[in-house]
């Protein structure tokens, strides 16, 4: 198997979402990304039911930071 089906494969620890314009929804899918969020992000940061919710100008240093750390975001 070549790297690129590995990734392809891989079980995201993270789900994505733009909810338009404004905000970014980050859920952690799995006990990784949840620890992930947990020591790096403020503990008085907003969410919405599991989800993480983020200002556009903050998702795409937060994704970067997910993925420079291992973490697999869809």
């Amino acid at each position: 198997m070549n790297s690129r089906a590995a990734v392809a494969s891989a079980i995201p620890d993270v789900l994505v979402r733009n909810e338009g314009s404004t905000v970014f929804l980050f859920c952690p899918l799995t006990s990784v990304g949840q620890e992930w969020i947990d020591e790096h992000v403020a503990s008085d940061a907003l969410w919405f039911g599991r989800a993480l919710v983020v200002e556009h100008r903050y998702a795409w240093p937060l994704a970067v930071g997910m993925q420079d750390a291992g973490l697999v975001l869809a």
